[in-house]
């Protein structure tokens, strides 16, 4: 099976090589629009091939979508990265009318892809695509959720002082530093919530160092991460291509779902061969309903500033 990755930067790269190592994938395509640029990161991934042990086969072009036809999945990387100070929320005049090309070139050679959407503001380009590309909701799928809720799990076993794979936890809303909501309430440690562990000074920072995860990163690289959103990427990727029926906080166009509708934000979902399988509904507190409420908000007026 093929897979696309539109962007061959950093975080376009670490897709790549996230997914091939993994074995999972018959082929990844890199797109980019610099001259040479996709064939050399391509060239320089199939060469650690022998050294890191996997058969996926990695090409590059430089903007022929032609060679992604058939294409099972394809991610969208491409677009300016933060700077430092910048919101991603004002990314949205540039990355738009990129977005939005690229997506119709996806498209236009792979009908039947599966979409997952990494460049920011990232719930307001899932929704783009939605609005433009034709394809059945359940094949447009937002990264944001993924990556954090890794960003949270990370800070809880620091505040635990445990390893990261005694926790579990998830972050729902909108993928922006104001808009993020970490589920503490649902977070455990081994089954016991972690509130049984943590202050309420220690919940709040834990919380507040996960929504500014990004901004934090991009301060002290001078750019967004790469690593974590290309190892969330591949993540979802692999359930996909694999029908895992993973449950992966992700942004979706809504329906009604948490009373928001038309509409892309960060709710569990079970993702498998067809993509978003199901939306999962899980309670939350009425904190919690109000925080996400605020969210779809702040999001409404971002989408607002989209031109079809």
């Amino acid at each position: 099976m093929k897979v696309t990755v539109v962007g061959a930067g950093a975080v376009g790269a670490s897709c790549a090589e996230y997914i091939a190592m993994k074995n999972f994938a018959a082929e990844v395509v890199l797109v980019d629009i610099k001259e040479g640029f996709a064939e050399g990161k391509a060239m320089d991934l199939m060469q650690t091939a022998s050294l890191n042990g996997f058969d996926t086969k990695i090409t590059g072009t430089t903007g022929d979508y032609s060679k992604t036809a058939g294409s099972k999945v394809a991610v969208i990387t491409s677009g300016i990265p933060r700077k430092p100070g910048m919101t991603r929320e004002e990314l949205i005049g540039i990355n738009a009318g990129i977005v939005k090309e690229v997506t119709a070139n996806l498209v236009k050679h792979s009908p039947n892809v599966i979409i997952i959407v990494v460049s920011n503001p990232m719930d307001t380009m899932a929704y783009l695509v939605h609005k433009t590309s034709g394809l059945p909701k359940n094949q447009i799928i937002g990264m944001g959720g993924a990556l954090d809720s890794a960003r949270f799990k990370y800070r809880l076993a620091e505040a635990l002082e445990c390893p990261i794979s005694d926790v579990d936890g998830m972050v729902i809303a909108a993928h922006s530093d104001t808009g993020m909501l970490p589920l503490m309430t649902k977070a455990t440690r081994n089954g016991v919530p972690v509130t049984e562990f943590l202050s309420e000074e220690q919940q709040t920072y834990v919380a507040e160092e996960t929504k500014v995860g990004g901004a934090t990163l991009t301060k002290l690289l001078g750019t967004s991460a790469w690593y974590a959103p290309g190892a969330a990427v591949s993540v979802m990727v692999q359930a996909i291509l694999c029908d895992h029926k993973k449950m992966i906080p992700c942004s979706l166009m809504l329906d009604g779902e948490y009373g928001e509708s038309d509409i892309c934000l960060g709710v569990p979902a079970i993702i498998g061969a067809n993509g978003v399988e199901k939306i999962v509904e899980i309670s939350l507190t009425d904190a919690e309903k109000e925080k996400f409420a605020t969210a779809a908000k702040a999001v409404r007026e971002v989408n607002g500033d989209l031109k079809f």
